[in-house]
């Protein structure tokens, strides 16, 4: 019986597109290839009172990922490739970065405005310290708040809340079809998004050769060094 490969993630509706994504990948080269997908909550997942500007470059999403895979519970893990950490573990390697989808970060605002019509100190709800700066400087009048949580909920947030507008990656709302909540693809003059949004990380353990060739297929980087 062909091995069943348990690809740990977070649970998040985003989180099983993207393995799924992964995994539809691979089977256009291996068809056979199965899959059992084994859902962590991270710390990330857990405390969402840390702003994300506080944490960036840590393994605040990726932590319990990590330590699965080097118990040997899972065989493979599938990030969010900007949630990656700075350095990996020892004993990880990065198998494959995806090819990325839609890098720009985007605005959905509750009235249909863009960015240049909000009204003189609208509320805007964004996590990254790179959007903080972006729409500060574009627009120093907003009211930039911070704002922890999946897609959906940074979209219930917006909805039952007094904020006029959410900033997020766009690459999220593509993924979930939620890409006619979408007000304004920001140019990258306003906000330079993170260099890999839009791609995906498959982390293995470093002794897992055989795997990580199956994995490398998908690397836009070329090949990986083993």
């Amino acid at each position: 019986m062909a091995k069943v490969y348990k690809v740990g993630t977070r649970s998040s509706p985003l989180a099983l597109k993207q393995v799924e994504e992964v995994l539809n990948a691979l089977r256009q080269f291996y068809p056979a290839i199965r899959a059992q997908v084994v859902c962590l909550d991270t710390y990330g997942d857990r405390d969402k009172r840390i702003p994300i500007s506080d944490i960036e470059g840590s393994d605040f999403f990726t932590r319990e990922i990590d330590e699965a895979l080097l118990r040997g519970e899972i065989d493979f893990g599938v990030h969010s490739a900007k949630d990656l950490p700075d350095s990996l573990r020892k004993g990880l390697i990065m198998a494959a970065i995806t090819k990325g989808l839609e890098p720009h970060d985007v605005l959905i605002s509750k009235r249909g405005l863009r960015l240049n019509e909000l009204p003189r100190g609208a509320k805007i709800g964004t996590s990254s310290r790179r959007r903080k700066e972006g729409l500060k400087g574009f627009r120093p009048d907003l009211n930039v708040v911070d704002i922890r949580g999946n897609i959906g909920e940074r979209l219930t947030k917006l909805d039952s809340s007094d904020m006029d507008g959410i900033v997020t990656a766009g690459c999220a709302l593509f993924r979930l079809g939620l890409e006619s909540r979408i007000t304004q693809i920001i140019l990258f003059e306003i906000i330079e998004p993170h260099p890999l949004q839009g791609a995906l990380a498959i982390v293995a353990r470093k002794e897992d050769t055989n795997l990580i060739k199956v994995l490398s297929i998908l690397d836009s980087r070329g090949k990986v060094s083993i």
